[in-house]
């Protein structure tokens, strides 16, 4: 399956693109002063933190998905493309949950999906060039 990681990559960065919208939408009354209350007040100034600190997040964790689907984008197996779509939807589910609650045990236990994943890459990279090394 060459070039199979590309895909879940490009559905990360997607979803980067549109928290990047989100969070101009909701910083827009403020901004610009588009769509504000008749009282002046921003709509969206409640989650705008939420949003903030959710695009921060596609900076940290992510950084790991990306190195080690950069290194099996030749040589990744069912189970390493599964992993990595596993990242995405768990991604897409923890900014959901990020942004529009704040149960921070569910944002938790989400989390974990998407780290646990990125530790499955990280295993699968390790024993691919621990095989490299050998041949």
């Amino acid at each position: 399956m060459p070039q199979a990681l590309i895909l879940p990559m490009a559905a990360h960065v997607m979803l980067t693109a549109f928290l990047y919208v989100l969070l101009t939408i909701a910083r827009a009354p403020a901004v610009w002063g588009l769509g504000r209350r008749s009282d002046e007040s921003n709509p969206l100034s409640a989650i705008e933190p939420r949003i903030s600190a959710n695009l921060s997040n596609q900076f940290e964790w992510p950084l790991f998905f990306y190195v080690a689907c950069l290194f099996l984008q030749f040589q990744a197996t069912q189970t390493v493309v599964a992993l990595a779509w596993i990242f995405v939807g768990s991604r897409i589910l923890h900014s959901a949950v990020q942004i529009f609650t704040s149960n921070v045990r569910l944002r938790g236990l989400v989390f974990t999906i998407n780290f646990l994943a990125v530790i499955g890459l990280w295993y699968f990279m390790i024993s691919a060039s621990g095989e490299a090394a050998t041949a």
